[in-house]
């Protein structure tokens, strides 16, 4: 096993979308770091390496200047010019023990899987935490992988307790206990703060609080 960085996780874990909030990256981060999230992840899979470079730029600056840190999804290059804490990776980005050689120990890297046998090998790399999921039905991704649910969450949870997990896929107010309860320990979410009327540091604000109901 290859010694890697542990951190501990924010309950909630925020992703940009500009098609869903109607904003830019540094915005939603101003607005997501405001409302009190310390570590968010910059999602983009529309723009070119350029556009997205040029909008990665200010998210990242607008949260280190909030004492929070920020991940790249997929873009290991756009993570290390924009001194990002890090890169999220899919199944089909450069492994984990690519990232970590071009990154460096210190940078934080997390891995998406979506069966146990992916977390399997995924354990086994230079890992900061483990993505798993869809844990329930999401209209975020377009290709997205069967829905897991708590059961397989709380399977993963025994398999590798000593890795930090992040729930990913259609978790809301109405849901996220459950998700807490089952064994992530952070649960990652789009829709349930970015699209909400009553704006984004209002909604991060709420679902925080449902985190703590009993």
């Amino acid at each position: 096993m290859i010694n890697i960085l542990r951190i501990e996780l924010p309950t909630i874990y925020p992703l940009t979308n500009r098609e869903i909030s109607g904003l830019s990256h540094a915005e939603q981060v101003r607005l997501l770091t405001e409302a009190g999230a310390s570590l968010i992840q910059i999602r983009e899979k529309d723009l070119s390496a350029g556009e997205f470079l040029a909008e990665a730029f200010p998210a990242v600056r607008a949260a280190h200047e909030k004492g929070a840190r920020v991940i790249i999804n997929d873009r290991i290059d756009i993570a290390m010019m924009t001194q990002a804490d890090g890169v999220h990776l899919g199944q089909g980005d450069l492994p984990p023990l690519s990232a970590r050689r071009i990154l460096g120990e210190n940078a934080i890297i997390g891995i998406s899987t979506h069966n146990i046998e992916q977390v399997r090998i995924a354990a086994e790399q230079p890992i900061d935490y483990i993505a798993f999921g869809p844990i329930f039905e999401t209209v975020t991704k377009a290709d997205r992988e069967p829905v897991t649910g708590l059961e397989i969450l709380s399977e993963i949870r025994k398999l590798i307790p000593h890795i930090p997990i992040i729930a990913i896929g259609g978790i809301s107010a109405q849901n996220i206990k459950s998700v807490l309860n089952a064994g992530a320990d952070s649960a990652a979410v789009i829709n349930a703060v970015l699209s909400p009327k009553n704006g984004i540091i209002a909604a991060y604000q709420e679902l925080l609080q449902h985190t703590k109901n009993e």
